[in-house]
């Protein structure tokens, strides 16, 4: 457990560190999350990194169990006035380990998942530890927990060009680790980047 905790310290420090020279304006960039900037999905980050299983609970109670409701409420918590104190709020979590009813994975998978959000439209490049990616695949291709992912890749065999993660059996589908990650996780943007007779399958079920 502290071994994993330690993978999601380093990514949000990762992250934070890539984001500290942002100027207002590219704040204001969108994202890959539909409808959100980078700093509103940094601003999600913070609010999932202040939020034990009890007020996570009393949030979903209090919006009559619209999740979508209660992420956008929490996400406004954290927002700040200005991209400077977004920033700084989430600094000020960056080693916590506070969080939802969620396995730790999954709290690894939203650092490294959203902060491709961010950094991809931003143009930001992060070099993953291996290692931390294989990880974060492995669990992905056997969960559906918070994100569907699991379900997205039935019937495809992904296997990863530049590390170990290999998984499923069908219609192959290769790409560096980064990238499958982000296919099973949804984002569309990342399918051009992966080849083999099921990418386009994945493609079309991103859409």
């Amino acid at each position: 457990m502290n071994e994993m905790w330690s993978l999601v310290h380093d990514e949000r420090a990762a992250l934070a560190a890539d984001l500290g020279a942002l100027t207002e304006e590219r704040w204001a960039t969108p994202s890959l999350c539909a409808g959100l900037t980078v700093r509103e999905v940094l601003a999600h980050l913070t609010s999932a990194a202040s939020l034990n299983a009890v007020r996570w609970l009393a949030g979903v109670i209090r919006c009559r169990f619209d999740f979508d409701r209660q992420v956008a409420m929490r996400l406004a918590e954290q927002l700040g006035e200005s991209g400077a104190e977004t920033l700084a709020r989430f600094r000020s979590v960056a080693t916590s380990t506070t969080k939802p009813p969620l396995p730790v994975l999954a709290m690894l998978g939203e650092t490294i998942v959203h902060g491709e959000d961010i950094r991809r439209p931003l143009e930001v490049k992060r070099n993953y530890p291996i290692a931390t990616l294989t990880r974060l695949a492995e669990y992905y291709a056997g969960s559906d927990q918070v994100v569907l992912a699991k379900g997205r890749i039935g019937g495809l065999r992904l296997v990863a060009a530049d590390g170990p993660f290999e998984a499923g059996a069908g219609s192959p589908v290769s790409g560096t680790t980064v990238a499958l990650v982000m296919a099973m996780t949804g984002r569309g943007a990342y399918c051009d980047e992966l080849d083999g007779e099921g990418a386009a399958i994945l493609r079309e079920r991103c859409g």
